[in-house]
């Protein structure tokens, strides 16, 4: 038997292997699970990018070792200004199911990681420095830069989708090689998700109290986490 169910060191699951990866080895160098499960998401976001992005939402369950589990509700508040008058103006009788007046939300993911960053800190390693959050994006910004091998599911996906996305603006430049929908095993860069997430990076060394874009929204249920 290669392989056991368990593990005392601990253990970490996610849909791709790469970032099951990501979050194992953030743990073995003495990193918690908060920050194992950051690494995780990101690295997520680049290797299933037809189903995870930074775009969306976050839902934390984290229990201390000793402690009262509490979660961190990162879910995108409704934009300010999505008001039915505004679709009736537009010549909409309900909300788009795609392009830009579809997002009616705030995107709350990553201001959902600076929550449970915070909320955990250095826990539970008492005496010792929290694992920097470049360290933690490190992987996914090689991923996204150097490219991830396409999984059947997102070329199926992609393949499946691309005719009821072609108009929606982004999607041909971020989702397609050449034009096409990316085939099983090909090389799929994301540059401009690199950079996304090498300025949060660069952001959170130069301003470590600051993680998070201003616009995200979350909420942590938990006595005194506001």
């Amino acid at each position: 038997m290669l392989n056991t169910t368990r593990a005392y060191g601990g253990a970490v699951v996610a849909p791709h292997f790469l970032a099951a990866e990501v979050g194992r080895d953030v743990l073995a160098e003495g990193g918690h699970a908060v920050e194992a499960m950051v690494a995780a998401a990101a690295m997520i976001a680049v290797a299933y990018p037809h189903m995870n992005a930074l775009g969306g939402d976050g839902i934390w369950l984290i229990a201390p070792a000793g402690g009262d589990p509490f979660c961190v509700m990162a879910c995108g508040g409704a934009g300010a200004l999505a008001e039915p008058s505004l679709y009736r103006a537009r010549g909409c009788s309900e909300v788009p199911a795609r392009g830009a007046l579809a997002a009616n939300t705030v995107a709350g993911a990553v201001d959902g990681w600076r929550c449970a960053l915070e909320a955990a800190g250095p826990w539970p390693r008492e005496g010792a420095a929290a694992l920097p959050l470049s360290r933690l994006l490190a992987p996914a910004i090689h991923g996204a830069r150097d490219g991830i091998a396409v999984t059947d599911s997102q070329a199926g996906n992609t393949a499946a989708k691309r005719t009821e996305l072609k108009g929606v603006p982004g999607f041909a430049e971020t989702y397609l090689i050449d034009g096409e929908a990316p085939r099983p095993g090909a090389r799929f860069t994301q540059p401009r998700l690199a950079d996304a997430l090498d300025r949060r990076s660069d952001r959170s060394r130069r301003t470590p109290a600051r993680l998070s874009a201003r616009s995200a929204w979350r909420r942590c249920c938990r006595p005194g986490c506001r």
